[in-house]
């Protein structure tokens, strides 16, 4: 019996946008970006808002609302904003999914008007399942509010919320209709996130480019400070390293059995899922990186000058290398966040694919992993760990 095959060929276009004010009813940016989809003569547009950052700025809401009222001639906000919490939590369950989907029901928001989500990468990725999923895909709109999700996941592709223990076992992979990095949300955030995002910039930096790695060690002190100018020169590198990513591997939805930008991560999802998302995203990354870094040194891929490097620069930056959740053991007496490879594969399939450190600014895909030189890193990062805690405890006293 005769069969047809034909290649299909789609073209995505992806956005981001730097501004300062994006609400400020002079800023232009937003209005021109919806505008800028055609469509309808006026706009709708519903807007979901991270708990955290409205209870922070508590005018926030009404600014919204009022740059909506302002452009009234183009746009239109169906609701005033709907007040999620952010946080891991938002993505254990579907039942956000769905309340954002009768909204989207409710308020007519077809496949010409806009969701746009103001939070935080865990709000932005359960967000944008319910876009990919309504109409089979509504216009989206990223308006990341931490470090962390301006400079890598809120430009990303993925949408998903967590099930059956794993981390993003639901989800999809759909552009976002445009991404709005407005450097201004990011002043109420506490230190703790502030500083949460520069590690993906560490990260991105170590496989694919060694001179934003040298910029991030020349601004090291200034980060540590949060000195604006540094964290807006890391935010915008980075969040243009991971577009060219998506824009130019050829595997933009990972069809492969390759993450290369999940360098570090393989552990650091598996950190926060034993610490119950205690630990955040951003300081499980750093510590999979440093166990990553010391593996590839442990197997003679990686030269010692280079290792020490990045676990300096990650210690400069604030982050600690070592949880105790990297002991945790199961009933048979084995450390459980080796579960994390078996499940980095099952994620995508095929076979075992991780990327380690060859060199600062390349990074090389092996597809096996030594168990037993696993174990010696982790407890060479917990040495290093309890070292540089009595360190400290010294100078202080």
């Amino acid at each position: 019996m005769p069969s047809f095959e034909r290649t299909i060929q789609v073209s995505w276009r992806h956005q981001v946008h730097f501004t300062h004010g994006v609400f400020n009813p002079a800023n232009p940016v937003l209005r021109d970006v919806l505008v800028g989809g055609g469509g309808a003569t006026r706009r709708k547009a519903l807007v979901v808002l991270d708990e955290a950052l409205a209870k922070s700025q508590p005018g926030l809401e009404k600014t919204i609302a009022d740059y909506f009222a302002t452009h009234g001639d183009a746009l239109e906000l169906v609701r005033s904003p709907i007040i999620i919490e952010g946080g891991e939590r938002v993505k254990n369950s579907y039942f956000q999914v769905s309340e954002i989907h009768s909204q989207i029901d409710r308020f007519h928001i077809d496949r010409h008007a806009y969701l746009l989500c103001v939070g935080g990468g865990a709000l932005l990725d359960m967000v944008g399942l319910a876009a990919t999923t309504a109409h089979r895909g509504i216009r989206h709109v990223r308006i990341p509010t931490t470090t962390l999700s301006q400079d890598d996941s809120g430009v990303g592709v993925k949408n998903g919320i967590n099930a059956f223990g794993k981390k993003n076992f639901i989800g999809t992979f759909s552009p976002p209709f445009a991404v709005i990095n407005d450097f201004q949300l990011l002043a109420t955030l506490s230190a703790r996130d502030k500083r949460a995002g520069y590690v993906e910039a560490v990260k991105v930096a170590c496989i694919r480019d060694a001179e934003f790695f040298n910029t991030i060690e020349r601004d090291a002190e200034a980060l540590a400070e949060f000195e604006p100018a540094a964290m807006q020169r890391l935010i915008y590198r980075c969040a243009e390293l991971h577009l060219n990513h998506i824009a130019t591997s050829g595997d933009p939805f990972e069809f492969g059995s390759a993450r290369p930008l999940d360098f570090g991560h393989w552990a650091a999802h598996k950190l926060e899922q034993l610490s119950e998302y205690k630990i955040r995203h951003g300081e499980a990354v750093a510590i999979g990186i440093a166990l990553d870094v010391l593996y590839a040194k442990k197997i003679g891929l990686l030269d010692r000058a280079s290792a020490e490097r990045v676990m300096v620069l990650l210690e400069r930056l604030g982050f600690d290398l070592f949880a105790a959740e990297l002991l945790h053991t199961d009933s048979d007496g084995n450390l459980m966040v080796l579960s994390g490879l078996i499940e980095f594969r099952e994620h995508l399939g095929g076979e075992l694919t991780i990327t380690l450190l060859e060199t600062i600014g390349r990074g090389v895909e092996v597809h096996e992993m030594n168990l037993p030189k696993v174990v010696e890193a982790i407890h060479l990062l917990q040495e290093r760990h309890a070292l540089r805690t009595r360190k400290i405890v010294a100078v202080a006293g």
